[in-house]
């Protein structure tokens, strides 16, 4: 048990059923009336923030977020199988819950697979990934205007915006957290 006069960043916590992680938290001692923990808190498996009050006696289970390394190895369908680093075993997952990230995933990468109580709920890939471009246009001599862009097609089907001087066939690294280019990889 935890209670909301411990909370720190980063918790998790049950509370009525859902799976609930402290973005932010503060102590208030008003100078009239009881004390109360203000916090910022998101529901782990919906995604959903929102700001609530605690008495800080009040008590809350512990909750125990799973985050296991684990290989992509293929796509049947609706099911992503991912293969677990210590027994092999395969565990099917369906689309809805890898989240637009998984898009900059190919087979073999290692991914984390968040569950709880055995229930897997989200698919964290790699922050950095390293991708070919597939298919690009190329770029015009002298046209060379500050932050110029163009659309490229990734070997998984992901478009991103590239700079100019990139083309098909050049492997580049993008950063999944925001799906931009970030340098050439060579």
């Amino acid at each position: 048990m935890i209670s909301a006069g411990d909370f720190r960043n980063g918790m998790t916590f049950e509370e009525d059923g859902n799976v609930m992680q402290i973005i932010e938290f503060q102590h208030v001692k008003p100078g009239k009336g009881a004390a109360f923990v203000r916090t910022k808190v998101r529901n782990v498996i919906t995604g959903s923030v929102v700001e609530k009050t605690y008495n800080p006696s009040a008590k809350f289970p512990t909750a125990y977020v799973e985050r296991k390394d684990m290989e992509y190895s293929y796509n049947d369908g609706e099911l992503y199988y991912f293969m677990d680093q210590e027994s092999y075993e395969l565990i099917p997952i369906e689309t809805a819950k890898l989240g637009d990230k998984f898009k900059f995933v190919k087979e073999n990468m290692i991914c984390k697979v968040v569950s709880y109580k055995g229930n897997v709920f989200a698919v964290e890939p790699p922050n950095f990934v390293e991708l070919l471009v597939s298919d690009t246009e190329p770029g015009v001599k002298g046209d060379t205007a500050t932050n110029a862009t163009k659309p490229a097609t990734l070997e998984t089907g992901a478009e991103i915006r590239v700079p100019l001087f990139i083309n098909t066939g050049d492997i580049i690294r993008v950063d999944t957290r925001t799906g931009e280019y970030m340098e050439r990889a060579n």
